[in-house]
């Protein structure tokens, strides 16, 4: 996985989550406290989310070959997607589920009241070191744009994946507080209960938003407008007149497919094979993702072809 895939991030996210999950869940033993069980196996959940993005990067670095002409780039698309599809099941339903039950049962926190607390304070700080080793790594990528924006029109699925998990633990980390600690006033379990919702919720949110993009990366997203600018205009030059039609394709976070149909005004066949390969070296120069090309000349017959 190259440095852009935020390989850093994803360990430091796995360092937390192990250390916090244990934690969590001896508490959940103590406790009985449903928010911490459904805390718990989120970092569980988490934990093996990391796990598939750095085997997801593992596996898109093997070579083309025959039955795979163009890489196994999107392998990283694939195992972010299966990351969506974990944080809702195991995540999300799972502390919905507890959380109905917990409501139907509801039984106050009657021993270790510390416990829940000090876990949860000591995983908010875990958490939020990890998240700011995923923001530091993703500065230089974002550009001018929201991180918002960023998680949305990323090409890299790793960087967005551990900033939406961190960002969302963070927040499920405030309703287990919240829970756990109207329950030590109350005495009434309910309030643990609703706190586990809250997370269950919190996650399943997360997984749709990090299932639609990676599900849109999946069946295939072209360059941002900007690099589509750059190509064009790289494009041009010499006996390239204009360029007549132009796809592009991401076959993987670093890597893109360009292929276009350009005027060529005049020359013969050696001309315009210089002529293609100038344009290649140009269009490189101004968006190295551009691995594979293919350039077509042609002649523009009419003028909106």
């Amino acid at each position: 996985m190259s440095t852009s895939g935020g390989t850093k991030a994803i360990i430091a996210a796995l360092g937390a989550n192990l250390g916090i999950a244990v934690t969590k869940f001896c508490a959940y033993l103590l406790t009985s406290s449903s928010s911490m069980l459904a805390e718990s196996v989120h970092s569980m959940a988490d934990c093996g989310n990391q796990v598939l993005l750095l085997f997801g990067g593992r596996q898109a670095r093997r070579p083309a070959d025959a039955g795979h002409p163009f890489g196994y780039g999107r392998e990283r698309y694939l195992y972010a997607f299966v990351v969506s599809v974990v944080l809702f099941t195991v995540g999300g339903l799972f502390a919905v589920y507890e959380a109905w039950h917990k409501w139907h049962d509801p039984h106050p926190i009657t021993s270790w009241h510390w416990v829940p607390v000090v876990v949860l304070v000591a995983a908010v700080v875990m958490e939020s070191l990890s998240l700011r080793t995923a923001l530091r790594e993703a500065r230089p990528h974002r550009g001018d744009q929201s991180w918002w924006r960023f998680i949305r029109t990323s090409k890299s699925p790793e960087l967005p994946v551990v900033l939406a998990e961190d960002t969302g633990a963070l927040v499920g980390l405030g309703c287990a507080l919240g829970g756990v600690g109207a329950t030590l006033v109350t005495g009434d379990g309910r309030w643990d209960a609703a706190g586990t919702a809250a997370i269950g919720v919190l996650l399943m949110v997360i997984a749709v938003v990090l299932a639609a993009e990676m599900g849109s990366l999946l069946v295939g997203e072209g360059a941002s407008p900007d690099d589509v600018a750059k190509i064009k205009a790289a494009l041009v030059g010499g006996p390239v007149a204009s360029v007549i039609h132009l796809r592009t394709l991401h076959l993987g976070p670093e890597e893109l497919l360009v292929a276009a149909k350009i005027e060529v005004a005049h020359g013969d066949a050696v001309q315009i094979a210089q002529a293609i390969d100038d344009a290649e070296a140009r269009v490189r120069a101004a968006v190295p993702a551009a691995a594979l090309m293919y350039l077509e000349p042609d002649l523009r017959h009419t003028p909106d072809e």
